[in-house]
């Protein structure tokens, strides 16, 4: 047994059951639109993300030439596969996160 596993035991469940709280109108109102806004700027996000994932194989269809240019000894195309949607990935996240927390900040 994992010694997590066993702090897990240890402490019990002798907390009670946890209950969703309760917001008052204005607030549930505030939560619904705040809920609706992230959800519509992850959905743009998502689209972001799926068109660098899908975008990548059209753009290498669509120029061939990437293969039979040369950059260290490995073509560009190889490249571009595994170097450029890392970054790309980590700026849309950091994009989307801004993007959250101005939402809430509303």
């Amino acid at each position: 047994m994992s010694p997590q596993t066993r702090l897990a035991h240890a402490r019990g469940w002798g907390r009670g059951r946890w209950r969703v709280p309760r917001l008052n109108t204005g607030e549930t109102e505030r939560a619904a639109v705040l809920y609706r806004r992230q959800r519509r700027q992850g959905l743009l996000a998502l689209v972001a993300l799926l068109g660098l994932v899908f975008g990548l194989p059209l753009v290498f269809a669509v120029w061939p030439e990437l293969d039979h240019i040369r950059l260290a000894g490995l073509p560009l195309s190889w490249g571009m596969l595994a170097v450029l949607p890392y970054p790309a990935m980590v700026a849309l996240a950091y994009w989307q996160l801004r993007r959250a927390e101005r939402a809430e900040e509303r």
